[in-house]
Formats: structure tokens, sequence, C-alpha cells
């Protein structure tokens, strides 16, 4: 989807989701190489004016990479608010990010940490990158700067080296992707 908010100075609210392999010997991130730009990025996009972050996320991925809601786990941190009345709650994001896109665009990033424990039922869109690969940690910190931004990187080191051991694990079909009734 093109940029919502066109003007000099303005945000877009996006949702990125960083999916971790959990059947094989070691974990392994979901990347894909970003036609546009020429660097790996996890799969994601732009929410549109018309949905919830999470209902974003629910077709990027599918869109990205041929996952759906109900073949993941979200992880979700052991303290935090499960109910409220009258509202929808979303997963908790792993980060919660700004960065420039240009010099006066910016990209408001809600990042939510998923795991996997196959290969997805679908196939990405034919318009989305069909490079996918899954890195380990060690691919991750080899893979060269010119491929994978710094921030991108930070993160899913981290990913790997405190949030899988310390969130929990919970169906991500457990939110809703719909408004309040």
């Amino acid at each position: 989807m093109p940029h919502i908010h066109t003007k000099a100075g303005q945000y877009d609210h996006t949702v990125t989701a960083y999916i971790v392999r959990t059947d094989g010997d070691d974990p392994k991130v979901l990347l894909h190489m970003h036609r546009k730009l020429g660097m790996l990025l996890p799969p994601g996009g732009h929410v549109e004016l018309d949905e919830t972050p999470w209902a974003a996320m629910a077709h990027e991925l599918t869109e990205e990479s041929g996952y759906t809601l109900d073949e993941l786990m979200i992880m979700q941190p052991p303290i935090r608010i499960r109910e409220l009345s009258k509202v929808v709650l979303h997963p908790y994001p792993i980060v919660l990010q700004t960065h420039d896109i240009t010099a006066d665009h910016f990209h408001s990033d809600s990042s939510y940490l998923l795991l996997a424990s196959g290969e997805p039922s679908g196939v990405p869109d034919d318009s989305e990158s069909l490079d996918l690969r899954w890195l380990s940690r060690q691919e991750v910190a080899d893979t060269p700067g010119n491929i994978l931004y710094d921030n991108t990187r930070q993160t899913i080191l981290m990913i790997f080296d405190e949030f899988l051991g310390a969130w929990e694990q919970i169906p991500a079909t457990s939110f809703s992707t719909g408004s309040p009734a």
C-alpha cells in the first residue's frame, strides 16, 4: 500500500512481523528481500485507515509470508492487561518505534514477535517479494549492513537473546482483528 499521509512531516502507522521458526535445531527468523529497497526486512506494511493494527498485521502476514494468524503463536509479556470492558485489546508489540523514510516522512511502527512451528499453508502474493530467507542468529549477525538495517539486526538479536525465553506464547488468534462492538 502507498503512503497514507503524503504531506511533509506526516507519519504513517505501520506493523512489522518478526516470525521465528522453532521447529528446527536452531530458531530462525523470516526476512524477505524488499523489491524497492533492496534490503532484507521482516514482513509488514501500512495500517490502512479502515483497519486496526492487528487487522493490518493479519493481512500483511498472508500477503508477504503465506502464514495466517491461526498458524502462529504470538509472544506476549507475562504481566499484561488481559481484559478491558468495551474495547478490543491488541497484542503488545516487542517494540514501538518511529523511523524516517525520507527527510520529511516517517513511519511509526508496531513490531510483533510471532512463532511458527512449520511452513506456511499459503504462498506470498505475486506482487510481494518471493525472495524469502530463514536466517539463524549467527546468519543475522553476519549479514552485511548494505542489505540489513542495523535497527532490524539489533531487534532480531534481542529477540534471539532475550524475548524467546522471557515472553509467553499464546495463539495469535487470541486477539480480534475487528472493531469494538
